[in-house]
C-alpha cells in the first residue's frame, strides 16, 4: 500500500512538472519605464521611481559605442519602445526594440549603410550558455527564466532607455 502511495505521488510530481511553462502570469505594478545601463551591464525595470526587477545582461559582440549600420555588433544606445513579441523565438523568449528610429535611419542612409534591425531583449540558446558574456548581434540577452520573468512584466508601448 506505502509503495502505491509513493508511486502516485511521483506520478503527480511528474504530471504537475510536465505542465511547466515558460509563459509565466504576472499581476504586480506596471512596468512603467526599463533602463539599460551597457556600461553596468545592468537592465531595471522601472514601476514609476521604484526598481521592481533588476538583471544582469549581455550585449552585442562590439559593446562599446551605438549601433550605427547593419552587422556592427553594437546595441544601440538612446530611446525606444518595446514594440513587440516573440513567444516563439529562437532565443526562448523575446521582446523587440524599436530600433531603428527616425534619427537612426537617416544617420545610417548618410553613410550609404542599412542601420540592420532586428533588437530584441531575449533569452539564451544551449549553444551559447558558456559563451563570453556579450555574443548576440546587438541585441540584450539574459539567462532564460529571467526572460520568462521580462516577458511577463513587460508590455509592449513601454518606453526603454539605453545608456553608454
Amino acid at each position: 500500500m506505502r509503495f502505491i502511495f509513493r508511486m502516485l505521488a511521483l506520478l503527480a510530481l511528474l504530471a504537475v512538472a510536465g505542465c511547466a511553462s515558460k509563459f509565466q502570469r504576472y499581476d504586480g505594478p506596471e512596468v512603467t519605464h526599463v533602463l539599460v545601463n551597457k556600461g553596468e551591464r545592468r537592465m531595471h525595470l522601472f514601476h514609476h521611481d521604484k526598481v521592481l526587477e533588476s538583471y544582469d545582461i549581455g550585449l552585442g559582440f562590439a559593446p562599446i559605442g551605438h549601433k550605427s549600420v547593419e552587422g556592427d555588433g553594437r546595441t544601440p544606445e538612446g530611446q525606444y519602445w518595446i514594440d513587440r513579441r516573440n513567444p516563439n523565438s529562437a532565443y526562448h523568449l523575446s521582446i523587440g526594440i524599436s530600433y531603428p528610429n527616425a534619427a537612426d535611419r537617416a544617420a545610417a542612409a548618410a553613410l550609404g549603410k542599412s542601420p540592420g534591425g532586428d533588437i530584441f531583449i531575449h533569452g539564451t540558446p544551449k549553444a551559447f550558455r558558456r559563451a563570453p558574456p556579450d555574443w548576440s548581434a546587438g541585441c540584450i540577452t539574459v539567462k532564460n527564466r529571467e526572460i520568462e520573468q521580462i516577458y511577463a512584466m513587460v508590455r509592449d508601448g513601454t518606453p526603454i532607455t539605453i545608456n553608454p
